[in-house]
């Protein structure tokens, strides 16, 4: 045979799913995943088994960590080291543990996740209740198998005379399955256990009168009851667990959050940190200090506050964004016949009642099997005794032990078994009180056989025997309850008043994008005036407002999205400062321009309306409380067309008139109302009929008839004309002309496209910003008011090739005198 046609060809597929297969089966069951009778994964099985094995028991002195490891992996786990001792020290850990398996000496870590000392340095042995879990083992009470190497037995599972599954919980992950049940009260689980067993066919609501939920060894309140009792149905479900706090008042007006319990599994020193990193960051303001106190007398952590400060919002806040407050998500799976399964509480206590079944049967069947071959000894012992001096003759009278052994059987009727027994007797056995003693020996095992033939005979008693020894345990290590449990789950609602001091800030925002937030104080000392805001050299500020730190910026994009920035967030610069470049506090894309930043205290305006208008003639009009997200990436604000951009977004109430004016001077007034509000990502209705090479250069809100219309040329030409000559017409048509445009070779030209348009109604401090640079400033007022169709006057003299870039209304910023100016 050729060295070829000894191999066969494969699908990559199928050896990679069966090799998988094949692992994922030996992780579920035999690594990951609790056995649902002892609620033990292999290495904890085997370290326990490994250490009454060796005899390292309460009642023993401590032996070396190292030791056991050792015997575990040399004779049932062959993994690492680090593995065994790892589960080692987590059933040492009592802030992990309902009940410690394993009793420690020496460093086993801590509740601030310090690690345990390595192994050669810690010493160990079974804890009591650990004794538990292996009593009677034995006495064939369970299941042994080969080890790994054939050199030894190790059991399947553990007589485990309490329900540890519930007692102690567990967590792991495997493939495709993960476990976490949550540990219990002792006393509440053997309660429900007998329940169980007393009345197979009770109901969960009846059960969940024994288990109330969870108890965690760290304590804490459990919120949900909803939650507690669907992970009790069906498996999975999910609480909320809050640490135990106090709001405790201190000399001067002060207080301090005392926080004595935190939630199982949560770091303690990680949350400390958590904390503080709070108050360094000033994400809160009044947190003073944030101490741990944690010593012999239990956990203590105290969060000093400043005078003043809001204690009820901070711990608010510190239980909404730290592990003051953490998610617990039930996922209750255990093996059950060597498969995982998801169970409810019934369906684990009954696996446990079942598995119980078995060990006291088995056990009762070894008992029973010892006292009736005990029995039979001392039957043929007493009878021996009546015909003593016949016996004595017959095995004087025999040539050898085994003639001896022979005769007895044949001349008295013993059984080989008798026989060797009175063989065996010694001489002082035959004195009066002995002969007594062995009758009376014989009557006690008479009735304890009775009695174990009662147990198998009768599933009534077996039960009786199951409840008392559970009682026993219960009696014996039962506590109290540590975690309490709340049926409700309270909302947090964290008031931004907490977060963030009420304070009046201006925002700038320039030309080339860059943003800050300057507080009144550094405005005022800065001299209170626009022209002294730090820019970069050849930028110019663009947009200033006057908001508070608890207000929101909705910044919205040339192509349609939208921001929602807290005003709080954007970092703080003195005004003479340039600011930061607002790709650094927004994800603005490179392609994207601002078109509009609208300051909002409030979403839930129900009058108030975002109105929209593109450089194609749309106009859209949505609620504002559409607008309301969590989000602090780009969110879709309104669909725009490839060709087309957002020119203006403004806030309004609806009530006024919009007038549209275009780049070729055409302009349209309509009402508001006009526009039906619509959704937030719709593109919108025709505002203005456009010509084909024309887009609307200004949006503007008039009202009444009263004030004038400005409008600018990018040649500097301006003029205004009374909002009277401007008459109401429909959504949608080609509107009338604003602006006459002088054409000819030998005529000065007066612009070749509208630049903006404004509404005055008072005098306005106008700025153009040229292309090379030049900033001309001149008031409204120097603009002639004249007919629409007038041809304007240049109050910005730009020169044969210039042009300007862009038109601003100068804000009046006043100096704030409560902010103080020295």
């Amino acid at each position: 045979m050729s060295l070829s046609e000894q191999f066969l060809p494969a699908f990559l597929e199928e050896v990679v799913g069966d090799r998988f297969g094949r692992y994922s089966k030996y992780i579920i069951q035999d690594r990951a995943i609790p056995d649902v009778r002892d609620g033990l994964k292999p290495v904890q099985r085997r370290i326990l088994y490994a250490m009454y094995d060796s005899g390292n028991t309460p009642d023993k002195p401590y032996r070396k960590s190292a030791k056991t490891v050792g015997d575990v992996m040399g004779n049932y786990h062959p993994h690492g080291d680090s593995s065994i001792y790892e589960g080692m020290v987590r059933m040492a850990q009592p802030w992990k543990m309902g009940h410690v398996l394993v009793d420690g000496h020496g460093n086993w870590g801590s509740q601030d996740d310090d690690p345990a000392a390595a192994m050669r340095y810690t010493e160990a042995r079974l804890s009591p209740i650990a004794m538990e879990m292996l009593r009677d083992i034995e006495k064939r009470t369970v299941l042994f198998k080969d080890n790994f190497d054939n050199t030894a037995k190790e059991p399947v599972v553990l007589p485990s005379r309490y329900p540890n599954l519930l007692v102690n919980g567990t967590s792991g992950i495997s493939a495709g399955f993960a476990t976490e049940i949550p540990p219990h009260n002792l006393r509440e689980v053997i309660d429900a256990c007998i329940a169980v067993m007393q009345k197979p066919e009770i109901e969960l609501n009846e059960i969940m009168t024994f288990i109330k939920g969870p108890d965690f060894p760290t304590g804490g309140i459990i919120m949900g009851g909803t939650g507690i009792e669907d992970a009790y149905r069906t498996g999975k479900g999910r609480v909320y667990l809050r640490s135990v706090t106090e709001i405790q008042s201190l000399r001067g007006g002060k207080q301090q959050i005392v926080i004595t319990e935190i939630p199982f599994q949560v770091v303690k020193a990680r949350l400390v940190t958590a904390m503080e990193n709070i108050r360094l960051e000033k994400k809160v303001d009044g947190i003073a200090e944030v101490r741990d106190e944690s010593g012999r007398e239990g956990l203590r952590i105290v969060v000093e506050l400043k005078k003043e400060a809001d204690a009820s919002g901070i711990l608010a806040y510190l239980l909404k964004k730290t592990d003051l407050q953490i998610n617990y998500n039930f996922n209750m799976v255990a093996i059950v016949n060597k498969a995982p399964q998801q169970l409810g509480l019934k369906q684990m206590l009954q696996a446990y009642i079942d598995h119980q079944r078995e060990v006291v049967t088995f056990r009762t069947q070894f008992e029973l099997e010892k006292a009736e071959d005990r029995s039979h000894v001392l039957e043929g012992l007493v009878k021996a005794l009546n015909i003593l001096d016949e016996v004595i003759a017959a095995i004087k009278a025999s040539k050898n032990r085994q003639d001896a052994q022979n005769n007895l059987q044949w001349m008295f009727g013993f059984t080989e078994r008798q026989a060797d027994s009175i063989l065996t007797l010694q001489l002082y056995r035959l004195t009066n009180l002995e002969i007594h003693s062995l009758q009376k020996e014989l009557d006690e095992l008479t009735k304890k056989i009775d009695t174990l033939r009662g147990i198998l005979n009768s599933d009534k008693k077996l039960i009786s025997v199951i409840r008392k020894e559970l009682m026993e345990i219960r009696d014996k290590y039962g506590i109290e309850r540590r975690a309490k449990i709340q049926e409700e789950v309270e909302e947090l609602k964290v008031n931004l008043e907490v977060m963030v001091a009420a304070e009046d800030v201006l925002v700038t925002l320039s030309r080339d994008g860059y943003i800050k937030r300057t507080s009144r104080l550094s405005f005022n000392r800065s001299g209170g005036e626009l022209d002294s805001a730090g820019v970069k050299e050849g930028d110019y500020v663009t947009r200033v407002l006057e908001v508070s730190t608890l207000e929101n910026l909705l910044i919205f994009t040339q192509r349609g999205q939208y921001f929602v920035l807290p005003v709080h967030q954007i970092p703080e610069y003195k005004w003479k400062d340039a600011g930061t470049a607002i790709v650094n506090v927004i994800q603005l894309a490179k392609e994207d321009q601002i078109a509009g930043v609208i300051p909002v205290s409030s979403f839930d305006e129900n009058d108030s309306t975002l109105v929209f208008v593109t450089s194609g003639g749309q106009v859209k009009r949505s609620a504002l409380k559409d607008y309301a997200t969590k989000r602090s990436g780009a969110v879709a604000a309104i669909k725009v067309g490839a060709e087309d951009h957002v020119i203006k977004v403004a806030l309004s109430d609806g009530s006024k008139d919009l007038m549209l004016i275009s780049e070729g001077g055409m302009s349209i007034r309509f009402n508001e109302s006009e526009v039906n509000t619509m959704g937030r990502v719709s593109g919108g209705v025709k505002g203005m009929q456009l010509r084909d090479d024309d887009k609307l250069a200004a949006a503007l809100w008039v009202g009444e008839d009263e004030g004038e219309v400005l409008v600018i040329s990018d040649l500097g030409y301006a003029k205004r004309t009374l909002l009277l000559d401007y008459p109401a017409q429909s959504r949608g048509g080609k509107g009338i002309v604003t602006f006459e445009f002088k054409e000819g070779k030998r005529i000065k030209p007066n612009g070749n496209k509208i630049l903006d348009a404004f509404y005055c109604r008072e005098p306005l401090a106008v700025a153009a910003y040229a292309q090379d640079g030049s900033v001309y400033n001149f008031s409204s007022e120097q603009a002639p008011i004249t007919d629409r169709k007038s041809t304007g006057r240049q109050l910005a003299d730009v020169g044969k090739k210039g042009e300007l870039r862009e038109v601003l209304i100068l804000p009046e910023l006043k100096p704030n005198p409560g902010a103080g100016t020295s």
